[in-house]
């Protein structure tokens, strides 16, 4: 099986996150691969490279695509693949129509149908968004959800005096971009409200300036830590007491997923992504949206519930390990890509 991924992107992110490892771990299967991508991340270029995955790198300027166009076109004369994946909308809107019946779009969000129109497959995050795709008009055969994975095993923990944290304190980790959507001044907020609780925020965004002058009027810069973007999520999280995830829209939302990996009891805002997977008490805390007060009693609830912490992250491993393993990953993504190189080759 020959894959080409074809992924624009931001420099980094959620999404960015999950086609990195999912190409990875579908390398460690044996699947041959090609990329394009951009040139702005070196640590996603060298994740390739020193996988022996071939890369192009291209700008995706909708203002003069043909250069985009061009190295697409090369690389699949070149590479010959059974079948490309062009992640997210502004990719899609570079897939060739000579390869239509070869390509897939692959949602992450609630991406409109036209930036796929060369897609003739489509994959979609979650359950919701596998919905939205078919109520576009896509037939049931062509489209299918592949959830994707986290694995952080054997990751070592973060030093917690190199991020100024008590070794015995209670620490809250956000893997968030510092976005509005991401509700970390609800974070914020509620964390103003639970004595004795630090928070690492790690993640970078356009709300950074903003997030920090916040902490300030709380008097929280004792507790609270910036840590900037981080590809060391698995030894965060192993440094960590729960993770915190207050969303106020989030079509699926990765970090789910790498707390019950991580065996790190959840705290989740009822956005409709965590909504759908996380079930109150059992999986994980889940607390309605821009609700400080909720989130604060949610929190203190995992620091001093006898008991509470261990039956979510059992409950979260349960939920992981039915849905979100790497084998579970790869084994129905092949499973697409075989069923999509068999309808094309008839």
């Amino acid at each position: 099986m020959r894959v080409l991924h074809v992924m624009a992107g931001a420099k980094e992110g959620g999404a960015e996150n999950i086609m990195l490892e999912s190409v990875m771990a579908l390398a460690d299967a044996g699947v041959e691969q090609a990329v394009v991508t951009r040139a702005d991340n070196d640590f996603r270029l060298k994740r390739f490279r020193e996988k022996g995955i071939r890369v192009e790198t291209a700008a995706f300027s909708k203002l003069w695509p043909f250069p985009t166009r061009a190295a697409i076109t090369r690389l699949i004369r070149a590479f010959k693949p059974d079948v490309a994946e062009f992640w997210m909308g502004r990719a899609g809107e570079f897939a060739p129509l000579s390869f239509r019946e070869r390509s897939i779009g692959w949602y992450g969000g609630y991406y409109k149908l036209s930036r796929f129109k060369n897609c003739a497959w489509h994959v979609g995050l979650t359950k919701d968004l596998l919905r939205h795709i078919r109520d576009q008009g896509v037939p049931e055969n062509r489209a299918a959800i592949i959830h994707t994975y986290a694995d952080f095993a054997g990751a070592a923990p973060a030093d917690r005096a190199a991020l100024n944290t008590p070794a015995n304190a209670p620490v809250a980790l956000a893997l968030a971009r510092l976005h509005e959507k991401k509700g970390l001044d609800t974070l914020l907020d509620a964390t103003a409200k639970v004595p004795g609780l630090y928070v690492w925020i790690a993640g970078d965004g356009p709300l950074e300036a903003e997030l920090k002058a916040h902490c300030a009027r709380l008097k929280l810069d004792d507790r609270v830590r910036f840590l900037g973007w981080r590809n060391d999520r698995g030894a965060l999280l192993a440094a960590s007491t729960f993770v915190a995830f207050p969303s106020r829209y989030e079509p699926f939302g990765t970090v789910t997923v790498d707390a019950w990996a991580a065996a790190r009891p959840l705290v989740a805002a009822d956005a409709v992504g965590p909504a759908a997977y996380v079930v109150d008490g059992i999986n994980g805390l889940l607390i309605p949206k821009n609700d400080p007060d909720a989130l604060a009693g949610a929190m203190q609830r995992v620091i001093s519930e006898p008991g509470l912490a261990a039956r979510l992250v059992a409950g979260g491993r349960t939920s992981y390990e039915a849905t979100f393993t790497r084998a579970a990953f790869v084994r129905d993504s092949l499973a697409f890509y075989e069923r999509v190189a068999a309808e094309a080759a008839h």
